[in-house]
């Protein structure tokens, strides 16, 4: 059945016109007044729904009953990422929402290549969301992940609750960092919420790395080879789906 997310607050009975992205899939689609559709809001819950009318540019449909669905990671993870550049955000946010994050927090770090404040970050969050909301679709989730205003890392990194009600690891290059594997059976027994700090393109300074570690982040290390910066976030995420399946 077609599946598709609305910015709606999706009632019982409610009788409305779909939102322009959803109108024309259903068009390209070429459904008909009568058929059945699937639709989301991002709040957890899938609506059917009948299509009522297909005009040139409106599509209204009857909402009927909600059912429950859970198709989320059994513990919330959060990534903060220094965004890598070009169509590679676009990418990580796509693939992280297939796997089940909770929350992105999109960083400028020293050595990030994409920079952006004010209304250029406002516009890109709006893209990210839309990228979000397409990936859930595909997925089957019916809740969309959190994505945060851009930030820098000081100011994140000021604004971090100084006694977490989740784990926190930096993702680290230094020898001394623990290895994935030895570092999450811990994390998972406590059964809190994960939060991934991953550096952009030439990864997180120095500095960064200590003041990471000085706020309560424990190093950890994905191995001997170096990722770039949307494949370490991802590989997190990938392990942790597979575990927590």
């Amino acid at each position: 059945m077609p599946r598709f997310h609305v910015d709606l607050m999706l009632a019982d009975g409610l009788d409305a016109a779909l939102p322009a992205a959803a109108a024309r899939h259903v068009q390209v689609l070429r459904l008909q007044p009568g058929d059945v559709i699937t639709l989301f809001d991002g709040r957890g819950d899938e609506w059917d729904a009948q299509v009522l009318h297909i005009g040139r540019s409106e599509v209204r449909v009857r909402v009927g009953g909600a059912r429950a669905v859970d198709r989320e990671l059994p513990l919330p993870v959060t990534l903060a990422v220094g965004m890598p550049a070009n169509e590679r955000m676009d990418w990580l946010i796509e693939k992280a929402t297939e796997l089940g994050v909770a929350a992105i927090q999109p960083l400028v770090c020293e050595r990030s290549v994409l920079r952006m404040s004010g209304e250029r970050a406002d516009r890109k969050l709006a893209h990210w969301q839309g990228v979000a909301a397409a990936a859930a679709e595909q997925c089957g989730r019916a809740t969309l992940p959190r994505l945060q205003a851009v930030r820098s890392f000081a100011e994140w990194r000021r604004l971090l609750a100084p006694t977490p009600a989740e784990a926190r690891f930096v993702l680290s290059l230094a020898d001394d960092a623990l290895p994935f594997a030895e570092a999450l059976p811990s994390a998972l027994r406590a059964g809190r919420g994960l939060l991934f700090l991953s550096g952009p393109e030439g990864g997180l300074s120095d500095a960064e790395d200590a003041l990471a570690r000085a706020a309560g982040l424990q190093a950890i290390s994905l191995g001997p080879r170096v990722l770039r910066a949307e494949t370490a976030a991802l590989t997190v995420l990938a392990a942790l789906a597979a575990l927590l399946a």
